[in-house]
């Protein structure tokens, strides 16, 4: 019996988790996790991240010992059927699941989870949760839906999302479903970035927001911040009144360039005029804009995955603690990470990734 790879996240948050478990399928190994979400003031799983380890584990029959709230220490064994053209690897079932994590816990960074598993699946897989769709600490749904996912395509992820209802914070009750489909990578090349060719907004508000006008005056307060900058094209822009077990808002910009895509979103709090939400949001599109880098400073750490499955480079904007841990972790499951630094930005590359060895 193969003994488990340890890893401790003493210093890391729930990114760690995600990606250990994702590695760990992808490899068809077993790993045990020491000091899950060590870096947090709250340590161990919480309602979000239980489901997405209860999910990964429903998705590839794993041994799983240690999934409870609260928990430090995982043991996490995949059982996948070997794949005869990839040495020691697995191949993926899909199927169709049904997720309720029971709180406002982030349901795309469940999906966030088993986005990597599309490169082993051997069949659709389609994965419905219930619970936040844009809270605070996560990537709204928007941005899965028009940043993320949309530059993942350009490289062989076949995947999309699709919003029944919107769950905001605390309540929770939203629903959305992630269809992903077997999918071979390319490498993965973003160092330069393109001249900018447009921008595309989408503001959603709850129903019970509606008589404020909260979806079109943070759309406003976005586009005002945004007036100066005479490369930005306003292709596309949509105001969304959402039905909601609670009151809440969201917006999202995305950047469109000759060689990729970036996001920046803010979301409505009590208090907070709803202009102020969307100024948050163009601030940090401008901050961006004055920048080199071909990617947002969110996506950075959640290409790391990417890059250890389909190999190749990308220049980010910044190393944030999330750029740290999550380079530790691929160096810590035996795949060789590289950074340089030019002062400004940091390109990170992938010289070997997975599917080299498979």
């Amino acid at each position: 019996m193969t003994s488990p790879r340890v890893l401790d996240g003493a210093s890391a948050g729930g990114q760690f988790l995600r990606t250990a478990l994702a590695l760990s399928v992808l490899e068809n190994e077993p790993v045990r996790l020491e000091n899950v979400r060590g870096d947090r003031p709250d340590p161990g799983l919480a309602h979000q991240h239980l489901a997405a380890l209860e999910t990964i584990a429903d998705v590839c029959d794993a041994d799983v010992s240690g999934d409870e709230l609260g928990a430090e220490t995982i043991e996490f064994k995949p059982a996948l059927e070997p794949a005869p053209d990839r040495t020691g690897r697995g191949r993926l079932a899909g199927g169709e699941y049904t997720v309720d994590i029971g709180t406002a816990g982030s349901a795309t960074l469940l999906f966030d989870t088993l986005l990597p598993l599309a490169t082993i699946l051997e069949s659709p897989l389609s994965v419905t949760v219930t619970g936040g769709t844009d809270v605070a600490w996560s990537p709204p749904l928007d941005y899965l839906r028009y940043v993320k996912l949309p530059l993942l395509r350009r490289f062989g992820l076949a995947a999309a999302c699709e919003i029944d209802r919107r769950g905001f914070y605390p309540a929770g009750g939203g629903r959305a479903t992630l269809q992903l489909a077997p999918s071979t990578l390319e490498r993965v090349e973003l160092v330069d970035r393109g001249p900018i060719e447009r921008l595309r907004l989408y503001s959603t508000e709850s129903a019970s927001l509606a008589d404020r006008d909260v979806a079109h005056r943070q759309a406003a307060g976005a586009l005002e911040r945004l007036a100066h900058d005479a490369t930005l094209d306003l292709e596309e822009r949509c105001e969304t009144t959402a039905e909601s077990a609670c009151p809440g808002s969201a917006l999202v910009l995305r950047i469109d360039h000759g060689t990729g895509i970036a996001g920046f979103s803010a979301l409505g709090e009590r208090g907070t005029p709803a202009e102020r939400v969307g100024e948050d949001a163009a601030d940090a599109a401008i901050r961006f804009l004055e920048g080199s880098a071909p990617v947002d400073r969110h996506m950075a750490d959640q290409l790391l995955v990417v890059l250890s499955v389909a190999g190749g480079r990308v220049r980010i904007p910044a190393v944030t603690d999330h750029v740290e841990t999550g380079c530790a972790l691929l160096e810590d499951v035996g795949i060789d990470i590289d950074r340089e630094t030019d002062g400004e930005t940091t390109v990170v590359s992938v010289p070997s990734p997975l599917t080299e060895n498979r």
